[in-house]
């Protein structure tokens, strides 16, 4: 699944870079190559862990009933 992303990315960025060579640009083909583009990094980024996701569980103060 790992792979998928990147492979996503690389796509995506060919389809990009190639719409945008062109002397007569094809809009759909660019827009679709960043679509794709988007979704491997969206991909990608769901995985990675913020830094603010940590347990706080040692924070709080218990009862001793």
């Amino acid at each position: 699944m790992k792979y998928l992303n990147y492979i996503l990315i690389v796509i995506g960025s060919i389809i990009a870079i190639y719409a945008k060579t062109g002397t007569e640009q094809n809009e759909y083909i660019l827009i679709g190559g960043i679509a794709v583009l988007m979704v491997g990094i969206y991909r990608i980024s769901k995985t990675i862990p913020s830094k603010y996701d940590k347990d706080d569980s040692n924070d709080f103060i218990k009862d001793e009933d």
